[in-house]
């Protein structure tokens, strides 16, 4: 079961980070006149809701890393689990970074005249990873990254929670792409919302050997790294603060069920 997972998750982030990848490209690509900054976070938005409707029934769309990573140290996941679902994710977004490559290929060439680069006028690494705003400093990035995940997982947590009015099923996907959409309409100026280190870092390595080099690890005083540590601990943070604030506070599940077999029993 473990290769069964690994295989779906990588051909399904593989799905998902190209749609919200490709649009970056064609925005970059295109000097804004296919598309502006709300396409990319509309574009992410469809990646996230498609897989995680995908994904669901055969590792409860796991295609962030860093709510994978929570859910093992919570106990939730077994050491084999982990590793067939973080290597399924890292590896189909590797290959989502190769496929927009190849699809926008020529696009890119013709943009940098051959001159692959991090930074400068006709830099495109950034169609691939995120980083951070030339305003920002690298703490002020690390909090950005850490608070931006803190909401992500209160968002997940509130809309799958059981005990405390949860959202249809089939509606759950949608609303959390309707989340990523909102984390980036608001918290995406300093740092282009990575809140997942298995969408930022299998880019950023592809890159690396696609021609862009070793720039992409040490630019922005070695920017990479945080996008990979930040939403780990902002997942952690945000699950303690749910249950300190709501899960510890709804009833026990036994209530819940005897409270709706009353109702059920007053309806009839």
């Amino acid at each position: 079961t473990a290769t069964r997972t690994l295989l779906t998750l990588f051909s399904l982030f593989l799905f998902t980070q190209v749609f919200g990848l490709s649009s970056v490209a064609q925005v970059v690509l295109g000097k804004g006149n296919t598309g502006q900054y709300l396409s990319i976070n509309m574009a992410f938005g469809i990646g996230v809701t498609m897989g995680i409707y995908a994904a669901r029934g055969v590792s409860g769309a796991h295609l962030n890393a860093a709510i994978t990573i929570t859910q093992w140290v919570l106990g939730n996941l077994s050491w084999t689990k982990l590793a067939a679902y973080i290597t399924g994710q890292f590896l189909g977004s590797f290959m989502a970074a190769a496929t927009v490559f190849a699809l926008y290929y020529d696009a890119i060439y013709d943009y940098t005249q051959g001159n692959l680069t991090v930074s400068g006028p006709t830099a495109t690494a950034m169609i691939f990873s995120t980083y951070p705003a030339p305003s920002v400093s690298l703490q002020g990035a690390f909090f950005t990254e850490f608070t931006a995940t803190v909401m992500l997982i209160l968002g997940v947590l509130v809309i799958q929670d059981e005990k405390n009015n949860a959202a249809l099923k089939g509606a759950q996907p949608m609303l959390s792409g309707m989340l990523v959409l909102g984390i980036g309409l608001g918290m995406g100026l300093n740092t282009g919302y990575a809140i997942n280190p298995s969408r930022d870092l299998p880019p950023r390595i592809f890159t690396a050997m696609a021609g862009w080099g070793m720039d992409v690890f040490t630019a922005d005083h070695s920017w990479w790294w945080v996008p990979v540590a930040a939403p780990i601990l902002g997942c952690l943070a945000g699950v303690f603060i749910y249950k300190a604030c709501i899960g510890f506070h709804n009833e026990p599940d036994h209530e819940t069920e005897n409270k709706k077999e009353e109702a059920g029993t007053e309806t009839s």
